[in-house]
């Protein structure tokens, strides 16, 4: 039980947040979504992109110029989506030459630009979503809501995980997920989200939608955490980087908000 505690109480873990948090929420509250949400997008895009090529080892004379492409592409995608399929070539047109020529070698080609690509897919593709949500009429609730339940469910899952968990969800993939910490995610994801919208007075989502819509962003936040987890086994890593102490890197912090955000944009915009 000590180490249960011990483990549950991470101080690092606990101070990370304590300090981000805040400036977090005041940040979101206070400035436009446009520039200022962008370029937390744009930020929190590159050295995602960043972190995953690390895991992947991939050359720093590809990676460079991926990640800020990578960014442009995110641009775009903002912006100007009718061109993204012209982003896209070009993006990978000029990987593809950089791959071409230095090194003049074809070994290991295919894997530098499938990791690249599959980063692009991932990060890029799936956080644009969160600028979808930001934009819309009700993008401060949406942001909120996605954060808070993302957040509450990820630390629900923690802390019951930590101290019930007995029965292993996906061993071969993550060794700590437990079936009772998946439940502890969708019980957070509901508490978020029926607390964002009751902040609210419930100008989106009723009561009952509140909590349906928490129950599937706490289900797929922890899909979000496998995925990442496979990535992190595949590449022979326990945490994608060391930026956020206690945490581990940035996509380990946010690997539940790139499925989460797509899925609830879909919820408000389709059901």
């Amino acid at each position: 039980m000590r180490d249960k505690v011990k483990k549950a109480f991470d101080y690092k873990r606990l101070a990370s947040a304590a300090a981000a948090l805040p400036l977090l929420i005041l940040f979101l509250k206070n400035l436009p979504p446009d520039p200022y949400f962008l370029i937390l997008l744009l930020a929190v895009g590159m050295l995602a992109l960043r972190e995953f090529h690390v895991m992947y080892k991939v050359p720093l004379f590809l990676s460079i110029p991926s990640v800020l492409l990578g960014a442009c592409l995110l641009y775009v995608m903002c912006f100007y989506p009718f061109y993204i399929s012209e982003a896209i070539f070009a993006a990978f047109f000029i990987l593809l030459m950089l791959r071409l020529l230095i090194p003049p070698s074809p070994g290991g080609a295919l894997k530098d630009i499938g990791v690249i690509a599959t980063g692009y897919l991932y990060i890029i593709g799936f956080l644009v979503f969160q600028w979808f949500l930001r934009r819309d009429a009700s993008g401060l609730e949406n942001i909120f809501m996605l954060y808070a339940s993302v957040w509450i469910a990820d630390a629900s899952a923690y802390y019951i995980g930590t101290y019930a968990g007995t029965h292993k969800l996906c061993p071969s993939i993550s060794p700590n997920k437990t079936y009772e910490g998946f439940a502890g995610s969708i019980i957070g994801g509901a508490a978020g989200a029926l607390l964002v919208s009751f902040i609210y007075g419930f100008q989106v989502l009723p009561a009952g939608k509140s909590v349906m819509a928490g129950v599937v962003i706490g289900t797929v936040t922890v899909s979000g955490d496998l995925i990442e987890s496979m990535f992190k086994r595949d590449a022979g890593v326990k945490d994608s980087g060391n930026l956020l102490p206690g945490h581990g890197g940035l996509l380990d912090k946010i690997d539940g908000l790139l499925v989460s955000g797509p899925v609830l944009y879909i919820l408000l915009r389709f059901i």
